[in-house]
C-alpha cells in the first residue's frame, strides 16, 4: 500500500517526510560510490586494464538505451515503487557478487553482469528519482529540496571515496561490495517510510488506456511544446556538452601537461567541489533565487569564461581559485535548471522529462570525453578549453535570448 502525502509539509529542511527522502538518497550514493570504487578494484585484480575499462563501461549502454523507457515506467506505476525496487535488486546483486569473490575467485564475468545489472537499473532508478520530490513535498519547497539533493551528492562523493578504499584496504573488494550493498540496502526501509503525494484522478484516467510507446511519445511532445521545457533541454544538452570533458579528462590532462601531478589536480577538484557545494547551499538555505532564468543564463556565461581561463592559470593555487568559482557558478545554474525542471514539468510526465535530461547528460555529454583528449593531444588544452567554453556559452546565451526562459521564476 502506498503512503500517502495529505497535508502541506513544512519548510523542506525541517520536514521530516522529505529529510526521511534525502537519508535514503544519500545513503544510496554512498553506496554507489563505494560500489564503483570496488568494482574498478576488482577487475583491475582479474584481468588486464583494457579488460576493467570495458566492464567499467558496461553498464553505459543498457543506461543510454533504456533511459528513456524508465522514464515512461516511472511515470506509469509511479516514482517510489520504482525507486524502492531498484535499490532492491542493486542491493541483492551487489551483495551475491560479494558473497562470490568471498568463496571463490571467478574472474571477470561476474563482475561484467553486475555491471550489466546496475545499467539496466540506473535506465529506471535515476528518471525515478528525479520525478520523487514532486511526490514528497509542495511545489513551493523543489527548489530548495534540489539543493539538498545537491548537497547529498557531494557529501557521498567525499564520504564514498575514503570509505571503499577503507572496504578495499580491511577486506579487499568483497569486503567493499558487501559494504555497498549494506549502503544500499539502508535506503530501503527508508524509502518505504517516506509519504508520497498521489496524481490527480484525471491524470491516472487518461493514462489508463495508453501504451508506453504512446506515453514515450507524449511525453517527447509535451517537452517540445512546452515554453520553458524545449528550450531548457536545449541549454542543458549545450552545458553538459561544453562542460563534461574539460571537467573530466580535460583536467587530468591539463594537469599532466602542466606538472601540477596528482596532488595539484586532487586541489583543483577540491576547489570545484567546494563551489559547487556552496552553490547547492545557497539554494538550500534561501530555497528561491528572484529572476531564475536570467540568473542562470548569466551564471552559465560567467562560468564559460571561467572555464576557458583554466587553461592559462599560471598555478596550482590559482587554478584551484578559478576551478572553486567554476564550481560555483556551474552548481548554481545547475542547481536552478534541475529546479525550473522539477517546476515547470507537470508531475505526471516528470519521470520523462527526467529521462530526456539524463539522457543527455549520460548518454551524450560523455562522448565529448574522448574528443576531447583526442583534441588536447593534437592542438593543446589552451584551444580545446576555449572551444567548450563557447559550447557551454551557447547554453547561457539561449537561456537569456529565449524570452519563456528568460522569464522563468520559481515559485514562491
Amino acid at each position: 500500500m502506498t503512503a500517502t502525502l495529505a497535508a502541506r509539509p513544512a519548510v523542506a529542511h525541517r520536514d521530516r517526510n522529505v529529510l526521511c527522502w534525502l537519508a535514503a538518497y544519500t545513503s544510496s550514493m554512498i553506496g554507489d560510490s563505494v560500489y564503483y570504487i570496488a568494482l574498478s578494484w576488482a577487475a583491475v585484480q582479474a584481468g588486464s586494464p583494457s579488460q576493467a575499462g570495458l566492464v567499467m563501461a558496461v553498464s553505459a549502454v543498457p543506461r543510454a538505451l533504456l533511459m528513456l523507457g524508465g522514464g515512461v515506467l516511472a511515470d506509469r506505476i509511479g516514482p517510489r515503487g520504482v525507486v524502492i525496487g531498484s535499490d532492491a535488486v542493486r542491493c541483492v546483486a551487489v551483495l551475491a557478487v560479494a558473497a562470490l569473490l568471498f568463496l571463490s575467485t571467478p574472474g571477470l564475468w561476474p563482475l561484467a553482469v553486475l555491471a550489466l545489472v546496475f545499467g539496466i537499473v540506473d535506465a529506471v532508478f535515476m528518471p525515478a528519482v528525479g520525478a520523487l520530490p514532486a511526490r514528497v513535498t509542495t511545489r513551493d519547497q523543489l527548489a530548495r529540496v534540489q539543493g539538498m539533493r545537491g548537497l547529498a551528492v557531494r557529501f557521498a562523493s567525499v564520504v564514498g571515496g575514503p570509505l571503499g578504499g577503507l572496504g578495499v584496504a580491511v577486506g579487499g573488494a568483497a569486503a567493499a561490495f558487501g559494504l555497498a550493498g549494506l549502503l544500499i540496502a539502508v535506503s530501503v526501509p527508508l524509502l518505504i517510510a517516506v509519504r508520497v503525494r498521489e496524481l490527480p484522478a484525471d491524470d491516472k484516467e487518461h493514462r489508463r488506456g495508453s501504451t508506453a510507446w504512446r506515453d514515450l511519445l507524449a511525453g517527447l511532445a509535451y517537452i517540445r511544446r512546452h515554453r520553458v521545457l524545449a528550450p531548457l533541454m536545449l541549454a542543458i544538452t549545450l552545458g553538459d556538452l561544453g562542460f563534461v570533458g574539460p571537467l573530466n579528462v580535460g583536467l587530468t590532462l591539463l594537469a599532466d601537461e602542466r606538472g601540477w601531478g596528482p596532488s595539484g589536480m586532487g586541489w583543483v577538484l577540491a576547489g570545484f567541489g567546494v563551489g559547487a557545494g556552496a552553490a547547492s547551499l545557497l539554494l538550500t538555505v534561501r530555497g528561491r533565487l528572484p529572476r531564475a532564468g536570467q540568473l542562470a543564463g548569466c551564471a552559465i556565461i560567467t562560468g564559460s569564461v571561467a572555464i576557458g581561463a583554466l587553461a592559462f592559470v599560471p598555478g596550482v593555487a590559482a587554478a584551484a581559485g578559478v576551478a572553486l568559482l567554476v564550481g560555483l557558478l556551474a552548481g548554481l545554474s545547475g542547481a536552478i535548471c534541475g529546479a525550473l525542471m522539477q517546476t515547470q514539468a507537470d508531475p505526471a510526465y516528470l519521470g520523462r522529462v527526467t529521462a530526456v535530461a539524463g539522457l543527455v547528460s549520460l548518454g551524450l555529454a560523455p562522448l565529448s570525453m574522448p574528443l576531447s583528449a583526442a583534441a588536447i593531444g593534437i592542438w593543446g588544452s589552451g584551444p580545446v578549453f576555449v572551444v567548450s567554453a563557447a559550447v557551454c556559452g551557447l547554453s547561457g546565451v539561449i537561456a537569456l535570448c529565449v524570452p519563456g526562459l528568460r522569464r522563468v521564476e520559481l515559485p514562491q
